[in-house]
């Protein structure tokens, strides 16, 4: 009955076996396990690994077994519960220096994984996880900008010694002239800094005024290029959170979607991707009394009254000699007196300018100061958003520096999250956690159970149908519908697609 060449019946063959050696790791399942990384990105060394070892039998926590992937130790085991105690027991025992990272992973013998075979990638709905909504305050980018140009104008019309007061607005800067001859000058000037701003001007009393407007397809522009810098900013900071398969997109002109499978921590993946915390390295007026600023409630001209974290008042000077923007790595350690620390490299803009101002006051006091954007509500109800800032150190220039040195006045877990912002980079703009869901693996198991059996009950009610009434050619229908479907998940494996519930569900259709 077979009338097709051995050539066909061959290469069918091969695509069936081949298919069904491709598919085979899916059957395996998963291992909660533990990821350990030295912070520094040094190797884990077999007497670490020992060290761990021993300290998981002590507790009375088995593992499935313990080795090296790349730099790291990765350890199995048998449940969710003894990851999450593991976790906490190593936090303990290794300490800051280390990175310990909640991880699933494939249960497939090392014969499968030396051919490079692998199982299909899970979705957030089957594999467990954290969906997380973020809205971005575009409006904050857009303010920073109009005091930007006022700081600008102001800056040229003083050079130019035009008597004035620039004041920013909402989306606009206006600039009242003290003299009405200065107008033409000034407009002219004010143009020539920024040609792309609509200007309206008049005269009022003896003076006169200026407004300097952005137009709709500027704001449109400032806005979209906050949201779109702040998606790439999210998968760096996803990127140093080592998730696999993540999902970092766009919804709407100011959200972003941002799901992260296998996530098992939401608190700590929420703390890392919504945290708009930098530093600003700022002189400090050693000449002027904080006290007495303090006291009075306003600072020195050039200067901006803070608090040290401990409580008592500190003067800096308002000039930025650099911040978390020009930071190019930072790794948490500790300091010479067994402290935590963040080790820092600048860029070569940064580096410049803290060389120069570390020359010009050695044995003088350099403040870093800590800036974290909050929404909050007030007594009326309604959101506010508020910049917190705290001198966390204000140490003594011991010496000439320029691109390499440390922040210290933080505590291990401010100095761990902190080296990770900083090497993800500063948000453009802040933004604020709308939703989060939480779909536990066991939730997770339970949709693949679910699916496993819409597919297997489908497929039996097809077999028994299509046997019953077409007999042999039913038999014959079926092994093709059973070859279809294992080609189906190896090509999922082989493109390392996620699987979805949605999926599931289109492969019950295709059986039928």
């Amino acid at each position: 009955m077979n009338r097709y060449p051995l050539w066909k019946n061959l290469l069918v063959l091969i695509a069936i076996v081949g298919g069904g050696l491709i598919a085979l790791p899916n059957i395996y399942g998963d291992d909660p396990a533990v990821l350990i990384s030295r912070e520094g990105q040094g190797e884990i060394s077999e007497m670490e690994a020992d060290s761990a070892r021993r300290a998981l039998a002590v507790a009375g926590i088995e593992i499935l077994g313990a080795r090296q992937r790349g730099n790291s130790l990765l350890i199995r085991f048998d449940s969710v519960e003894a990851q999450l105690s593991a976790r906490d027991l190593l936090n303990e025992q290794f300490g800051p220096v280390y990175s310990l990272a909640l991880d699933l992973v494939p249960r497939t013998p090392d014969w499968m994984a030396a051919l490079g075979l692998k199982p299909m990638s899970l979705g957030l709905d089957l594999r467990g996880g954290v969906h997380f909504l973020f809205e971005v305050n575009t409006d904050m980018v857009v303010a920073k900008r109009v005091e930007g140009y006022a700081d600008d104008f102001s800056r040229r019309l003083r050079e130019e010694g035009i008597r004035r007061t620039v004041q920013p607005l909402d989306g606009a800067v206006r600039v009242e002239l003290r003299r009405r001859e200065d107008l033409d000058r000034a407009e002219d000037l004010l143009a020539e800094i920024e040609p792309d701003l609509t200007y309206d001007s008049g005269f009022d009393g003896e003076g006169a005024w200026i407004t300097a407007t952005l137009g709709d397809a500027r704001l449109r522009e400032l806005r979209d290029n906050a949201v779109s810098k702040n998606i790439t900013i999210l998968r760096n900071r996803v990127n140093e959170l080592g998730v696999a398969e993540p999902l970092v997109q766009r919804q709407g002109l100011e959200r972003i979607v941002v799901q992260l499978p296998g996530v098992q921590d939401p608190e700590m993946a929420a703390r890392i991707l919504g945290s708009t915390a930098t530093v600003e390295f700022r002189m400090t007026c050693y000449e002027e009394n904080a006290l007495d600023a303090d006291r009075l409630g306003r600072a020195p001209l050039g200067c901006e009254l803070q608090y040290h974290t401990e409580g008592y008042p500190i003067l800096l000077r308002r000039v930025v000699i650099a911040d978390g923007g020009q930071l190019v790595d930072a790794r948490q350690g500790f300091d010479e007196n067994g402290q935590p620390a963040v080790h820092v490299n600048l860029a070569a803009r940064g580096a410049d300018a803290m060389l120069e101002a570390t020359q010009e006051n050695l044995n003088r006091p350099m403040g870093v100061l800590f800036i974290e954007t909050k929404r909050e509500l007030d007594e009326r109800g309604e959101t506010v958003i508020r910049e917190e800032k705290t001198v966390i150190s204000d140490a003594i220039i011991r010496g000439v520096f320029s691109s390499r040195f440390q922040i210290t006045g933080l505590n291990v877990v401010e100095a761990r999250d902190l080296a990770l912002l900083l090497r993800a980079g500063a948000l453009e703009a802040p933004i604020f956690k709308v939703e989060e869901r939480t779909v536990g693996p066991s939730l997770g198991q339970d949709n693949i159970d679910q699916g496993m059996r819409a597919i297997l009950v489908g497929l039996f009610l097809v077999v028994l149908f299509i046997s019953v009434y077409y007999r042999v050619f039913g038999m014959i229908a079926t092994m093709a519908l059973a070859a279809n479907m294992v080609l189906i998940v190896a090509l999922l494996s082989l493109l390392q697609a996620s699987l979805t519930l949605p999926g599931i569900a289109g492969i019950v259709l295709t059986v039928g």
